[in-house]
């Protein structure tokens, strides 16, 4: 066999692949690894798949802005993505992504693409202060956090988490009067940020709920990512937060930091509530 320079896909790179069929359609491997529990994938790294899709199809390089809708339950295994150009310019293209299985669809996202600058922000947001990495606490599968190990599921396996112990009280039964939550966070394996990984970023930390006491489940229904720009190598910072939690529902809104404090991201999402 020849010799070959090809570098081998990270883990994030290989699961939200998407490749052109025979006849010309998009589709995906959805990778098991990815989730958050029982067999469900997080929500993120779904959106990931469709934004690498409606970035395959357009004539700019990143996602920008992002509307999902979650329909059902997506499953691991093969998917189908369709995507449906809208209008296009110069500076950005809008497209409509649909993720499938053979019952239906189950994911639909509004995309818009662009190709995002290094210009320096007029205004931002500052970041929040936070401890180091190191005097963080570390949230990956199996580790143990206050007494009580990580759950293992795949999320916690493929990004490096390092909850802010400000925000991190539920983890030791000591719940905050505040659903807020703060962690430090990178892909494993030496894979840098990029705004895919940031659209991933976007929905990783456990639900806000838990941060006062109320564990379990909180499927995603609807989820909008804006990424802001390109970020620098290294940790970023991510903070949820809820403004209410209530009647069944709950939202949160992500904003998400680069190691050298740029604010690189932003998401809001609504979800039904733990039970």
């Amino acid at each position: 066999m020849p010799p070959t320079d090809a570098v081998p896909l990270s883990d994030f790179d290989a699961a939200t692949a998407v490749s052109r069929g025979e006849g010309g359609g998009l589709t995906a491997v959805l990778d098991p690894g990815w989730d958050v529990g029982s067999g469900v994938l997080n929500g993120g790294y779904l959106l990931s798949v469709a934004a690498r899709a409606a970035v395959l199809e357009s004539p700019h390089p990143h996602p920008v802005a992002l509307s999902a809708s979650y329909l059902r339950v997506t499953g691991p295994g093969r998917t189908t993505l369709t995507v449906t150009p809208g209008p296009a310019g110069r500076t950005l293209a809008h497209a409509q992504v649909t993720l499938g299985d053979p019952a239906g669809p189950t994911l639909a996202v509004q995309a818009t693409t662009a190709t995002l600058g290094e210009d320096a922000p007029v205004f931002s947001s500052p970041m929040p202060e936070v401890p180091p990495v190191e005097r963080c606490l570390p949230a990956d599968a199996g580790a143990d956090l206050a007494g009580h190990p990580v759950p293992v599921v795949g999320l916690r396996e493929r990004v490096e988490t390092r909850l802010d112990p400000a925000t991190a009280g539920w983890a030791a039964g000591q719940p905050l009067g505040e659903p807020v939550m703060r962690a430090w966070v990178r892909l494993t394996g030496g894979r840098e940020p990029d705004p895919l990984a940031l659209v991933l970023f976007a929905d990783v930390l456990p639900p806000t709920s838990w941060a006062i006491g109320q564990y379990g489940w909180a499927p995603t229904v609807q989820l909008q990512v804006l990424i802001r720009a390109l970020p620098a190598p290294g940790w970023c910072l991510v903070e949820a937060r809820a403004s209410e939690v209530a009647g069944g529902w709950l939202d949160e809104d992500y904003r998400i930091w680069d190691c050298t404090g740029r604010l690189v991201a932003q998401s809001r999402q609504l979800a039904r509530a733990p039970r």
